[in-house]
């Protein structure tokens, strides 16, 4: 049965972003660091901006570059802004993983991973074997690039593919071949890089549920350790390139539905363990092992084995969340580059989690992971889920159970509708949100 689809958040944070707000500042942030504790365990993801082109279906803050000298700026604000917070932390913090993400962080030069690496090492420690793991994008890496990534520590890539027919690629503006892409893989293999995931899309303009498992079925071929299948946010509102997608190529919710259950249950067959909503896994990767030790977490970076309780987030847009809340940084890069060379932490908003976020926010993540979540026998939230998910239980797509809430399996690419009816932040209405499957 497919439902009127919904638009509701992905769930990476709760509080969404939508529900941020100013009264979090630089100072309350420095308020929050001083607060730490003596030995700090946490991870830290750095956002790169810049990409060489845009791909119309991009939800991500990124903007095109052309000169060479911009990225040299953006980084020397980004070690600023790392020396400020380590400063304001003033204790010991160990570093278990390490996220690049963009934009496209392959735009830096091989120098530039090794300086913004040996800046990192000196104002955090970074733990042995700490996961580091870069976004790449296949169009525009070579092999000397790759042995340069492997010599800073990188152990873990994801790739971004999307989609490989030709007619959805060029309504994307996104061209590349399935050889670029094998090439790579060959590459980081070589390289002692064996954490490779591969990143899908389904509901980008005109496919079909042919095109996608073609898509799926060359993927697996070239045997990743874990592929995420993500479905297309049109959010034009937002993202004002999407207005280059005709919204009258897009699949309608019916074919997106089947596009999203169909592609799973070949991922399946091809031996990966689903993991949450959209990632899927070998049996003996992290994830995987993380799912059955009940240790799976959700941030901004999706699903991880990642348990620490801190992320610091640098550079123009990047969230960090601390046990207190979170705290955005601008994501004009000429205000967040002024703001970190007057000296100043460069927030721009954020949330303080109550008490009553932070129940909901585990409830919500255990349902995102695991698809159950124990409401603890409180009354108020029995209630809330018996009134917004009548329509869903009648349907037999999520079942309440002496205060537990839980999605079948051929559910499952509706959890986010289930999470939802937990959000006491949504009916609001403020933010706007994308389809829940």
């Amino acid at each position: 049965m497919v439902l009127q689809s919904r638009a509701v958040p992905r769930y990476t944070s709760y509080p969404t972003t939508p529900h941020f707000s100013e009264t979090i500042t630089s100072k309350t942030y420095e308020s929050w660091l001083a607060a730490l504790g003596s030995t700090v365990e946490a991870s830290i993801y750095l956002h790169i901006p810049y990409c060489s082109s845009l791909c119309w279906f991009c939800g991500c803050y990124t903007k095109v570059i052309r000169q060479a000298s911009l990225i040299k700026s953006y980084l020397a604000t980004l070690a600023n802004e790392i020396s400020s917070v380590s400063q304001k932390l003033n204790r010991p913090v160990s570093v278990n993983h390490i996220h690049f993400g963009g934009g496209s962080p392959n735009l830096l030069k091989s120098e530039d991973w090794e300086t913004l690496m040996a800046h990192l090492k000196s104002k955090f420690h970074i733990v042995e074997n700490a996961s580091i793991a870069v976004e790449l994008d296949p169009r525009n890496i070579t092999k000397e690039y790759v042995s340069a990534l492997s010599r800073i520590g990188v152990n873990r890539v994801s790739i971004g593919v999307q989609d490989l027919n030709q007619r959805v690629q060029i309504a994307i503006n996104r061209i590349q071949s399935i050889e670029q892409v094998t090439r790579v893989v060959k590459w980081l293999k070589g390289n002692h890089i064996q954490n490779i995931n591969i990143d899908l899309m389904y509901g980008l303009p005109h496919q079909t549920v042919k095109l996608v498992l073609d898509t799926v079925d060359k993927v697996v071929s070239l045997d990743p350790q874990r592929v995420t299948l993500f479905g297309y946010a049109h959010v034009p509102w937002m993202r004002h390139h999407q207005r280059m997608i005709p919204e009258e190529t897009l699949p309608d919710i019916v074919e997106r539905e089947k596009q999203a259950i169909v592609a799973a249950e070949r991922l399946v067959r091809e031996g990966f363990i689903k993991i949450g909503l959209d990632h899927f896994a070998k049996p003996d990767d992290n994830l995987s092992i993380a799912l059955t030790e009940k240790r799976l977490r959700r941030n901004f970076q999706g699903y991880t084995d990642d348990i620490s309780p801190i992320l610091f987030g640098f550079g123009a847009s990047a969230i960090s969340q601390l046990p207190f809340g979170y705290a955005q940084n601008l994501s004009s890069i000429r205000q967040y580059t002024d703001v970190v060379h007057r000296g100043r932490l460069p927030i721009t908003k954020g949330h303080a989690l109550t008490s009553d976020d932070r129940i909901r926010a585990d409830i919500i993540e255990n349902l995102m992971c695991y698809l159950t979540a124990d409401l603890n026998s409180d009354n108020q939230l029995i209630m809330e889920a018996q009134n917004k998910l009548k329509n869903l239980i009648d349907n037999s797509m999520c079942r309440l159970n002496e205060g537990r809430i839980e999605v079948p399996e051929s559910s499952r690419h509706l959890v986010r509708l289930v999470a939802a009816a937990f959000d006491d932040y949504l009916e609001g209405g403020k933010g706007r949100h994308t389809s829940a499957f």
